[in-house]
């Protein structure tokens, strides 16, 4: 609560703040909402009128345009490899380059994108990281060579590495909690949406006029950033108490009462405001090392599991063993992760957290033994009219398998785990440990399979297999318990 807030409700002045804060002092139950939205308590008038869920909605699509953008990143360099390299003349080692720099610009904006959010507002943020993704996809369109390419390609990271952190937290502020839940998935199914349409339309255009298709999803969220609030949450956590207020009745709907759920945000953002600022080296402590722990080591398993090496060069993979066109089984990958997608979230608050990573995890150690195979087969010259079909099959496996599980349930426990005072710093960690592995992994997976195609495969498989160890023994299950619950089962 800004100073001046505080001499008018001293004062009984214009705000009437005196009068949101009657209910708390009345007794009646509140929620304290955390940073992303979500509450712990109690009952609030956020379900506001027709007219404000259609602005809660128009939000959400200008926001998740950051989340397809996200995706068309991701997907672009699968089926566009053959062509730059033999249009640009670039090395294995150049595209290898290419490829994975993606992954680079996005740590150093996940590392940045607390503070640009905080600074310059969720609105700011997104155009801030819609600018960056533009400049990114021209330099790619207009490249002659290696340098403007990776420039580019870095570039787009950075903005994906922000639009990571600042799209699900803005939805999250935004919306009613009647419909917060289904709201906040459309992050990770857009995501998916902008990867498979970047697969699908790689078949049918030439590279350079893929990079300008994504252009599309940043024109549509920078005119629509026009028409909606920014977050009232943000507005209210840096003092600007009257746009605070206009944003939340934007949302709600004019005719609907405010009152309690802005002084809800009010008293939350006192609240936050008490707790000492944690540092990094303050998750090291005994009390925080197991959510440590489990955060950090569920963001290397999915990522050494491969899918940043299968996701990035697919195309050349299915090549590579053996199929004459790769547009198939492109298309096929494409298709299959959006529905999938849909049902591991369905399954999620159903099946559970830990059932669906053991499951998930064991389909993609099937898959990548499958695909391990087939290129064992084509090595030692066996049953080659199968070595495509056992490529094929255990890659859209693969992608199946992590697509109900080890892509989105990661994500969901970190922000389970980790206590309210320590969950910025151990976000920031856990993130850049998430980008240093899908890095580490992108770059690899072409030296890899110049070595071994078997051997290659082996290694996801086997971190697979280490995977459901991990979640058996360590990770706790969290569906249905309050975050309160939760810490008291992780220090157990």
């Amino acid at each position: 609560m800004g100073i001046h807030q505080r001499e008018d409700v001293e004062k009984g002045g214009k705000n009437g703040l005196e009068d949101l804060k009657k209910p708390l002092v009345q007794g009646e139950k509140i929620i304290v909402s955390n940073e992303l939205g979500c509450e712990t308590d109690g009952s609030s008038s956020q379900n506001g009128s027709d007219g404000s869920i259609w602005m809660v909605l128009l939000s959400t699509f200008v926001a998740v345009c950051g989340s397809f953008e996200f995706g068309s990143c991701v997907g672009y360099s699968a089926p566009t490899q053959s062509a730059i390299r033999e249009d640009l003349d670039l090395s294995l080692a150049e595209y290898s380059m290419f490829g994975s720099i993606l992954t680079i610009g996005a740590m150093l904006g996940a590392i940045t994108s607390g503070l640009v959010t905080d600074s310059l507002g969720r609105k700011g943020a997104m155009r801030m990281s819609a600018s960056f993704c533009i400049t990114g996809w021209l330099a790619v369109y207009f490249s002659m060579g290696a340098l403007l390419l990776d420039m580019g390609r870095f570039f787009t990271g950075y903005g994906i590495g922000i639009f990571s952190y600042v799209v699900p937290i803005f939805i999250a502020e935004i919306a009613p909690k009647s419909i917060r839940g289904g709201l906040t998935t459309l992050n990770q199914l857009m995501i998916v949406c902008g990867s498979s349409v970047a697969f699908l339309l790689g078949t049918v255009t030439t590279w350079r006029t893929l990079a300008l298709t994504g252009l599309v999803p940043c024109l549509v969220l920078l005119i629509g950033l026009f028409f909606v609030p920014e977050s009232p949450r943000w507005l209210a956590k840096v003092g600007r108490e009257k746009e605070f207020e206009v944003a939340l009745r934007r949302l709600r709907g004019k005719d609907a009462d405010v009152s309690k759920e802005a002084a809800e945000i009010q008293v939350y953002i006192e609240n936050l405001q008490s707790f000492p600022k944690a540092k990094m080296l303050d998750l090291f402590q005994t009390k925080y090392i197991r959510s440590l722990i489990i955060g950090v080591g569920l963001m290397v398993f999915q990522q050494f599991g491969g899918i940043n090496g299968i996701g990035f060069y697919v195309s050349e993979t299915f090549v590579s063993a053996g199929l004459s066109s790769s547009k198939i089984g492109t298309i096929a990958y494409a298709c299959i992760q959006v529905p999938i997608t849909i049902v591991g979230a369905i399954l999620m608050d159903k099946s559970g957290r830990r059932p669906l990573l053991m499951v998930s995890a064991s389909g993609t150690f099937l898959g990548c033994f499958l695909t391990g195979a087939s290129f064992f087969l084509k090595s030692n010259a066996m049953l080659l009219d199968w070595v495509p079909v056992l490529a094929i099959g255990g890659v859209l496996l693969y992608i199946a398998s992590f697509s109900i599980g080890m892509g989105a349930v990661p994500w969901v426990i970190m922000s389970e785990i980790f206590p309210i005072n320590v969950k910025g710093a151990a976000g920031s960690l856990v993130v850049l440990v998430n980008w240093l592995g899908a890095w580490v992994v992108s770059y690899t997976f072409n030296f890899l399979m110049s070595w071994s195609p078997t051997g290659t495969f082996s290694i996801y498989a086997g971190f697979s297999a280490m995977t459901i160890l991990f979640v058996a023994k360590i990770v706790p299950e969290t569906k249905g318990k309050t975050l309160e619950e939760i810490q008291a089962c992780i220090d157990s």
